[in-house]
This record gives C-alpha cells, structure tokens and sequence, in this order.
C-alpha cells in the first residue's frame, strides 16, 4: 500500500511538471477523497469525546433530520447539529467530534455513531448537553488489519488534477457518497430519517447496519444500551440498506437483497435481484422498489438508469422497466412523488403512479444543484450535494421552491 500511495505522489508530482513546461493553460480539477491511515484503538477510545462550538460546512457528507433537527455527518470527523425548526432558516448550533464517524442513527433520544470499530451511543434528549453514554467494542471489525491488530482509517484528502475525473487503478479511494449513513422507517416516532444510501437503518427496536459484505444486528430495545446480536454474511459489494414493512432491502453493487426481518434479531434473505455492476440506492412502497444505477470512479461496466423492480412476490423480484439517466445518485420517495439527485447534472422530481410511463411524466429538473443525496422530510426537501446543503418546499412537486441553502467552505467535483 505504501508502495501504491508513493507512486500515485510521483505520477501526481511528474504530471504536474510536465504541464508546467507546456505553455498552455490548463484546467485544475478538484477532487475529496480518502487516503488509508493505520491506527491503534485503544489510542482512539482514551481520547475525551466533548461537544464542540458550531463549525462551518467541510465536506458534509450524510444529511439525517430527527424532530425539528438536521444532524450532517462530516465524514471521518464527527457530526453537526443544526435547528431545523424553520427549514428558511437552519441555525448551526454544535459539533460532535467523532474520529472515523460515517454512520448516524437516531432511536429515542439516542444517538447512535460508528467511532472506527465501535458503535457509540449519545443521549440527545437535552440538545445543548449531548453526552455519551454507553460504547459497544469491536463491531466494525471489516476495519481491522488481522495481521497487526491495527484499524485501517482514512484521512480527508484533496486532490487536484489536470483531468475531468481522478481514478486509481488498484488503489485505495473513497468517495463521501459511498460512505455509510442512516436510513429510518418513518413508520415511528422514534425513529429519525436518512437518506437513501443508508448502511444503518431501524426496525422493530433493532438497529442494522452493514458493510462492504455483512450485515450486524444489534437489539436496541433499551436505546441507551446497545447489544450486539450477530453478524450476517451477505457477499460482497454491499452497499445500502431500507426498511419497509418487516423488510431489509439491501442494496449492492450487483443487486438487490431482500430480507425477511419479522423475526428481527435473526433476518432471513428471501431473494436476490441482480443487475449489471453498478452503484446501487433503493427505496421501495407496497408494490415497487426504486433503484438508481450509475457509473464512476467505483462503479466499472455500470450504466446510469432508473429501474423498476416488482415486488408483489419478494421472494421472486423482477424487472418491470428502465428508465435512463445520466448519472443517478440518491432518491427519495414521498407519496406517487419520485426526487433523484443526478449528481453533477441536477435535481429531478417524477410523478411515478404510473411505473410504466414515468419518462412522460418528469416534473422538473433543476439543474443548478449538484446533489447526491436527498430526505423528503415533513417541512422540506433537504438535499445534499458537493457545494452543500440545501432545502426545498416541494408542496408542489412540479415547481420546487428553494428555502435556504448552506454553503460548503470548500467545494470540490463529484462524478
């Protein structure tokens, strides 16, 4: 790895001086992305976690709203709380430092974050004197280097290039939007809600979250005291998680994995829906699941297109149509309303009633905002994307109307 990291320098360093002996001008790109750093736990866990004055926006990476707050995930650095109580006009109020933090979920209360290997769990109920109280060990253990006991991080990285899109062959990268978030049934009132690339979720008073291959189940009955049940093989690629009705729908780089989750410490998979390799969100209602399929850095021999499973049977899912796109993202949905984030292209919004010809009934595309992920919340749209976060009415769906936006401090390019 430190063979690859020193070449990637040294190409970086001789391009720069090649096209600096050009006399030309060039274009820079910039781009976020994460670097592998090796650390010790027990180094991490001895340092104090205490909430900190309100910080400007980064590099916001997952949006989460629980009652009338916005809570934006800065990935690998902690979290922001924000009163959303008026979606004009959302006030930065705080600062959760939480080294290696991707993940937010939110139970009665509680606050649950990813700290590297270990599930932290916060006691919100008084906003403005957050505390930890209670730490489960050595759960995330994808994270570990089983030869020397290490985790392996990543650290926020720029990247400036004289290219449209920066990519590595074999090397270590991570996009913001392929890191892990929070998706929650709406269905209760204890239960916050995430966007569409959820790698936790909540059902049933058990908190799921998965990995690149696993699924972890842990009972969450007593919010405050978390308990780690088991992990799940799932294969390789996972990527998202949605609860519907007493079903996981997992989404991965090949497919779609639904499971039965009615016993809910012990989910069974019913099926497996494949698809071609590509980056894959789902949402799903009573009939249809929703799933975005876009190429990138990450999602080799993808295409970009919206297809419509039929789920009537989930333990026989299959395609009903496609719909291309240019580069789909997230989505949400919100009654016969469809919002997908086309990320460098724009926000797009369907009326979606009828699955077979939602092509003709696109209600608008605003493509002045860059937007990678979305929540159709009860007061707005919030929508998250490279320049920040941003809020719509969208009463009417056909004419979405901006409420406030918060700017990034340093915006960078997605693909």
């Amino acid at each position: 790895m430190k063979t690859t990291n020193l070449f990637i320098a040294l190409l970086l360093l001789t391009s720069g001086l090649f096209f600096s002996c050009e006399d030309q001008v060039t274009t820079t790109y910039t781009y976020r992305t994460m670097m592998p750093v090796y650390l010790e736990m027990s180094d991490v866990r001895a340092r104090l976690i205490t909430t900190e004055p309100a910080k400007p926006l980064d590099n916001p990476g997952k949006i989460y709203i629980y009652h009338d707050y916005l809570l934006v995930n800065e990935p690998s650095k902690g979290i922001h709380i924000l009163d959303n109580t008026n979606p004009a006009n959302p006030i930065n109020l705080s600062f959760i430092p939480i080294e290696g933090n991707m993940d937010l979920a939110v139970n009665d209360n509680i606050l649950y974050a990813d700290n590297y290997v270990d599930l932290l769990a916060f006691d919100i109920s008084k906003i403005s004197n957050i505390k930890l109280v209670n730490r489960v060990k050595d759960v995330f253990t994808h994270l570990y280097r089983h030869d020397t006991g290490q985790i392996i991080t990543f650290k926020d990285t720029v990247i400036t290039t004289d290219g449209p899109r920066w990519e590595i062959d074999g090397g270590w990268a991570l996009r913001s939007d392929m890191s892990f978030t929070a998706n929650f049934s709406a269905a209760s009132k204890s239960y916050g809600t995430g966007g569409s690339m959820a790698r936790f979720t909540l059902m049933d008073g058990h908190l799921y979250a998965v990995d690149e291959s696993s699924m972890r189940v842990f009972d969450v009955q007593n919010a405050a005291e978390p308990k780690f049940i088991k992990p799940i093989n799932l294969g390789w690629g996972i990527e998202t998680i949605f609860p519907f009705q007493n079903k996981l729908f997992i989404g991965s780089n090949r497919g779609m994995h639904i499971y039965d989750a009615s016993t809910p410490h012990s989910p069974t998979r019913m099926a497996v829906y494949e698809h071609v390799v590509a980056c894959d969100p789902v949402v799903v209602n009573e009939e249809h699941a929703f799933v975005t399929l876009r190429t990138g850095n990450f999602c080799i021999n993808g295409v970009n297109e919206l297809q419509i499973i039929d789920i009537k049977n989930p333990y026989a899912p299959k395609l009903k149509k496609a719909y291309p796109m240019l580069n789909p993202h997230g989505l949400g949905l919100a009654g016969d309303y469809l919002f997908i984030t086309e990320g460098r292209h724009g926000l797009k919004s369907f009326n979606v009633k009828d699955v077979m010809a939602i092509d003709k009934n696109q209600l608008e595309f605003l493509q002045n905002m860059k937007s990678i992920d979305l929540i159709p919340g009860p007061k707005s749209l919030i929508v998250i994307g490279p320049d920040g976060v941003c809020q719509y009415d969208y009463s009417a769906p056909s004419k979405l109307r901006k409420l406030s936006c918060i700017q990034v401090t340093n915006p960078v390019i997605i693909s």
